[in-house]
């Protein structure tokens, strides 16, 4: 895996080797580059990631609740799409890295193999089937809130991709969307306190990818649910302490999480006022924030901290974009890619390729 480079020297490289049949290089480049800070081999080296674990079924984490013997089933057999990848809302993120990819570098596809397995797998039938554990009255809450989160974010992306294949995607998907959309809006009113540590459940990063489909999709309710119930879970935090950032293995910030999800759903003026009570510290120039450090990449808990190095990009790029005013915290951001991105690749111990890719592009797409 190529290392982080800095935003000129992708676009130059990017600029070099695009190629299209169908648009001029110029054209297709100055596209491609409006949308991401990758390279064609940087994008290569992270799709190759979830195109080789979907299929993967064992090692596999289940995670449902069990409520009789006729539970136990393959993971292929309970989830006909989200099977591979060790853990159901892993493979639901890798659909997402891969269409995210493939919506903007055609190219990584050019023999249709990776759009085969999509086809494959994303079928009406075996929504149906992945749609029996939430239905499930032992399982009503399986994977919320994070793995529903990455479902809305993939659901994102095939709606807004103008291709056939992916609109015959989305329309397969769209029932367990609009049944766990429904569960939200159940659950969220009832949701006395956020979750806020660094790992799955955290409430924060789950709302934010929700909201940004939400945004796409114009589903006015579910957005109203949202920003309603963040005003009112987040609206009054104040003072939180980076200093107990991260734990020992973390994969998101607590604090950063919050504040991005809060530039979401709050103007600017307001934004500036919430986020100075918020993290006072942000607002020091001199303000610094070192990568979590990982001894152990085979260490499936250790190896989140690569992770938390990506998702922390993502947010304080995604600050810094609400108030330029922060723009020196871009170069913190920089410093946590570049820490992890050195070590990403499918050959590295699969407790961290089966996953870390999706988080290196989500944090890649935010410069």
């Amino acid at each position: 895996m190529i290392g982080f480079r800095k935003k000129t020297l992708l676009y130059l490289f990017t600029s070099l080797i695009l190629i299209s049949c169908n648009e001029p290089i110029s054209k297709q480049s100055a596209k491609y580059e409006k949308k991401f800070n990758l390279s064609i081999p940087q994008a290569k080296s992270i799709i190759d990631m979830p195109v080789h674990c979907l299929t993967v079924e064992y090692p596999n984490k289940l995670g449902q609740s069990l409520g009789s013997d006729s539970d136990l089933k393959s993971p292929h057999t309970l989830h006909p799409i989200f099977y591979g990848c060790y853990d159901w809302h892993s493979s639901v993120h890798g659909y997402w890295s891969i269409v995210k990819l493939l919506k903007t570098y055609p190219t990584l596809d050019a023999d249709g193999k990776i759009k085969a397995i999509l086809k494959k797998h994303i079928t009406s039938e075996n929504v149906k089937t992945e749609m029996r554990i939430f239905n499930d009255k032992n399982n009503l809450a399986f994977e919320r809130p994070y793995g529903w989160a990455w479902l809305f974010k993939l659901q994102e992306e095939l709606i807004t991709w103008n291709d056939d294949d992916a609109k015959l995607w989305a329309a397969s998907l769209q029932p367990l969307v609009n049944l766990l959309s429904e569960r939200l809006k159940t659950y969220l009113p009832k949701l006395v306190y956020p979750i806020r540590h660094g790992k799955h459940e955290n409430t924060a990063f789950a709302l934010s990818l929700i909201l940004d489909y939400t945004k796409a999709a114009n589903d006015v309710d579910l957005k109203h649910i949202i920003i309603e119930n963040t005003s009112r879970l987040y609206g009054n935090d104040s003072n939180c302490d980076m200093a107990y950032e991260p734990s020992g293995s973390d994969f998101l910030s607590p604090c950063l999480e919050e504040a991005y999800l809060m530039s979401k759903v709050l103007n600017q003026t307001d934004y500036k006022n919430w986020l100075k009570s918020f993290l006072p510290a942000i607002f020091e120039k001199k303000y610094s924030l070192e990568p979590g450090i990982v001894k152990d990449r085979s260490d499936g808990q250790l190896v989140h901290l690569d992770g938390l190095n990506y998702s922390r990009a993502a947010c304080l790029y995604g600050i810094s974009l609400k108030l330029p005013e922060l723009n020196y915290l871009r170069a913190i951001a920089d410093n946590h890619i570049s820490y992890a991105l050195k070590n990403l690749s499918k050959e590295d111990d699969y407790m961290g390729s089966h996953w870390l890719g999706t988080f290196a592009l989500y944090a890649l797409t935010h410069q």
